[in-house]
């Protein structure tokens, strides 16, 4: 059986990079793409190569990443846009195979164990050819990696920018690889780096080499993987974009929404409207993603400390309906948090746990009728119907039009779906 042929593309300071594609004035200069400041969303969301050289870093504030780096030009986001190249760039991949699994929407992986023989070529060559093309075609730069699995494909990505192709093999990997900081590894955090420095395992091949005793003692079964993917022993497939979900075919555990608001929350009829517009948010995705909750969680962020508070609370019965989710998320808020001036909250979340099918039967309560639920399941039917041709501020429940800055967000349009872990599929 011949050997997998995986690649990984990254598209080099995606955002930033399309900015500079897009306006040829900024080309040459030092540019960020920053959130809204007045919305109290003013870091860096991406920079090109010349601001990362001035050090500036992705989540600097803006006022730090000027104070690093003079003469910095600072330009709002357009997530349409950017969109759209990544869907473009897509289309190329799916030139040389139809298994492409986007990780965000600027890296993908693409299997061409079955293209090399189809298109004669080797996957080093396809990788070229790409990188190639997305210049030519898109006035785009990416990093390519080859590797036989997604793990030492993603690392081959990384490790020469921008620009760049790099071939991690079974011959070079223990050279390139093992020699690199563990910390370079897919799926090892800050805290898991850490741990591992704190025991002397510095770099990839340390993890590579450490006992089946230390490891699961220190991360339990979580240890044992992350030395598999150190070794290569990576057999994960490349699962494909489905185009009716928009997403790759991921079992989703959770649905979430959370918030920085432009103000400080310092009243129950905000804090209340806020928790109402990302329970429905939440709840419209669920109903969309054939799921239901068993668990409802909240966290409010404190303003003076940044620190973020969460508790949950196990429903009485699964759920996707808007006013039952609603309600429960606002109860268990408004008891581990007093809103008011002096503890003012800067943000809140709200996320729907522990999931099963929609289409499973659900074990009904004595004191929750079928006719009622029947009635709620209805409800948001006829909402959600008007949402998709009008758009999502169509309909607009109570609590979340007792406040003016809600009344015209769109929590589910603004929605970041992040990429999935590994340990979560």
């Amino acid at each position: 059986m011949a050997e997998r042929a995986i690649l990984h593309s990254d598209i080099n300071c995606c955002y930033a990079q399309i900015e500079c594609q897009e306006h040829p004035e900024l080309r040459g200069r030092p540019v960020v793409v920053g959130g809204d400041e007045d919305a109290r969303h003013g870091i860096v969301l991406a920079r090109n190569l010349l601001a990362k050289q001035r050090g500036v870093a992705t989540a600097d504030t803006l006022a730090d990443a000027r104070r690093k780096c003079p003469g910095l030009v600072v330009v709002a986001a357009d997530y349409r846009l950017y969109m759209d190249v990544c869907a473009r760039a897509r289309k190329i991949y799916y030139d040389y195979t139809d298994l492409v699994e986007p990780f965000g929407p600027d890296e993908s992986w693409l299997d061409v164990t079955g293209s090399t023989r189809c298109l004669a070529m080797s996957p080093l060559a396809i990788a070229r050819e790409i990188s190639e093309r997305m210049h030519a075609e898109l006035g785009i730069t990416v990093s390519v990696g080859v590797s036989w699995n997604k793990v030492f494909a993603k690392f081959g990505s990384d490790y020469r920018k921008p620009d760049a192709v790099t071939e991690i093999t079974r011959r070079n990997y223990a050279d390139i690889v093992w020699n690199a900081p563990v910390r370079d590894l897919l799926y090892v955090g800050e805290a898991t780096e850490r741990k591992l420095r704190s025991s002397g395992v510095a770099t990839i091949g340390d993890l590579a080499h450490c006992s089946d005793y230390y490891l699961t003692r220190r991360f339990g079964k979580t240890g044992l993987i992350l030395r598999a993917f150190a070794r290569g022993d990576d057999a994960s497939e490349v699962k494909p974009l489905d185009v009716e979900r928009c997403d790759v075919e991921r079992e989703a555990k959770s649905y979430g929404n959370s918030i920085t608001f432009p103000r400080d929350i310092v009243d129950d009829a905000t804090a209340k409207a806020v928790t109402w517009m990302l329970a429905e948010s939440v709840a419209q995705r669920m109903r969309e993603g054939g799921a239901r909750a068993r668990t409802i969680a909240v966290g409010v962020r404190d303003a003076g400390t940044f620190k973020t508070l969460f508790r949950q609370r196990r429903m009485p019965c699964a759920t996707n309906i808007t006013l039952e989710l609603a309600q429960a998320a606002w109860s268990l808020l408004s008891e581990i948090w007093q809103f008011s001036e002096a503890l003012p909250a800067r943000g809140i979340a709200v996320r729907g746990e522990n999931l099963v099918p929609a289409a499973d039967s659900l074990q009904m309560s004595l004191f929750d009728p079928e006719p009622r639920r029947a009635g709620l399941e209805a409800v948001d039917a006829a909402v959600d119907d008007l949402r998709r041709r009008f758009g999502n501020n169509c309909v607009v429940w109570g609590p979340k039009a007792w406040c003016a800055d809600t009344l015209v967000m769109d929590a589910k349009r603004d929605n970041t779906v992040h990429p999935v872990s590994f340990f979560h599929r």
